[in-house]
């Protein structure tokens, strides 16, 4: 698999610490930048992949797990380190799910919104992904 977790770069303060995400934190210049919140812990996110965008997830606040699958492998990662962030390449099933109360996902996104870059089933992405 090609994700990767990338630390991103913080000055810690003893009045409160401080991630900074620019220039070269990323191997992509973000275009999109949202956020998930207030999503009960039994509900599912996520549940499709990209043709072309990248994304990079932050839990910025409490915690969630992603679920991670090229078609022959499947791994878990779990987010709950707002210093710490998830880059998931193209071609790659992702699921949220498990989110504690109080959970917030920021994406930070290669390309602007584009429904025609989704797979949303995923028989159609383990076609593609052949």
């Amino acid at each position: 698999m090609d994700y990767k977790i990338i630390e991103i770069p913080k000055v810690e303060d003893y009045r409160g610490n401080l991630a900074i995400i620019e220039k070269e934190v990323l191997p992509y210049t973000f275009k999109r930048v949202y956020y998930l919140y207030d999503v009960p812990s039994t509900a599912h996110r996520g549940g499709h992949a990209h043709k072309q965008h990248q994304e990079f997830l932050v839990a910025i606040s409490g915690s969630f797990d992603v679920v991670l699958d090229t078609g022959t492998e499947r791994t878990t990662i779990t987010l709950n380190k707002p210093d710490k962030g998830l880059f998931i390449p193209t071609n790659m099933w992702r699921e949220l799910e498990n989110f504690s109360s109080g959970a917030v996902c920021l994406v930070l996104a290669s390309h602007e919104f584009e429904e025609s870059d989704y797979i949303r089933e995923y028989d159609e992405f383990l076609a593609w992904i052949k």
